[in-house]
């Protein structure tokens, strides 16, 4: 996201707490080997999420989110085949939902691959009253147990319009915070990952402290740096999505 903003902004400072405050699924999708896979579909139009790099953001011909994924994809002419990439989960909802074929870049999130079925049947057994709601990066299985799925942004509306007076939330346990500051008189309820572990934390977004951020403001580093050839054919499916999402 850091990277999105310089993009964006390419005349400003972007800073970044903790370097290494990556993400799982731009990790799982390096450049190079996203070339190679895009020269095996030469003729695919290639939809990114915006949670990739740079690099391979400038080897797209759109930018999607979580929000504005599916909308988007029904934009597409149909005659136009297309390459989604990296969140194969993401993809798959998007497929159902659009009716759309896609053909997958094979990444994930670890956060939300790691969350428990088993655990989220006791959960649904023990909190019968209570609404599931769930990221759609989510796997299929936990999907098809939830109740509404949404991006973060949806998922805390949903919590604040629905009757239900408790959730069981499938997304990154951090987005309870907002949800209990927002809505302090619902219940909302974590799922552990598999086998009990809070692997279900995002090891990234743990890494950007208040230490870590009090320091790159006062040092004003690290800070964002792009090749400017990847920030210009980056920006383009970027604003490719800004015109769409009008």
């Amino acid at each position: 996201m850091a990277e999105t903003a310089k993009i964006l902004c390419p005349e400003k400072t972007v800073l970044i707490p903790d370097e290494d405050a990556g993400c799982t699924l731009a990790d799982d999708c390096p450049a190079d080997e996203f070339a190679k896979f895009r020269n095996k579909h030469p003729d695919h139009f290639v939809v990114s999420y915006i949670n990739c790099t740079a690099a391979v953001k400038a080897q797209s011909d759109l930018i999607c989110t979580s929000s504005n994924a599916v909308d988007l994809i029904n934009q597409i002419p149909k005659s136009m085949p297309i390459l989604f990439a990296p969140d194969k989960n993401l993809g798959k909802w998007v497929k159902k939902q659009s009716g759309r074929e896609l053909t997958f870049w094979p990444g994930s999130c670890i956060v939300h691959e790691t969350f428990s079925e088993e655990a989220l049947l006791k959960l649904k057994l023990q909190h019968p009253e209570a609404e599931v709601i769930a990221h759609p990066e989510c796997e299929s299985n936990l999907l098809d147990l939830s109740d509404f799925i949404g991006s973060t942004s949806k998922l805390l509306k949903r919590a604040e319009l629905s009757p239900a007076e408790s959730f069981i939330v499938l997304t990154e346990p951090g987005i309870l915070h907002q949800m209990v500051k927002k809505l302090p008189q619902k219940k909302f309820i974590d799922v552990p990952g598999i086998d009990g572990c809070s692997c279900n934390e995002c090891p990234y977004m743990r890494l950007n402290t208040l230490e870590k951020i009090v320091n790159c403001l006062e040092e004003m580093k690290p800070q964002i740096q792009l090749e400017e050839e990847i920030r210009t054919k980056a920006l383009k499916p970027i604003e490719a999505m800004l015109r769409m999402s009008k």
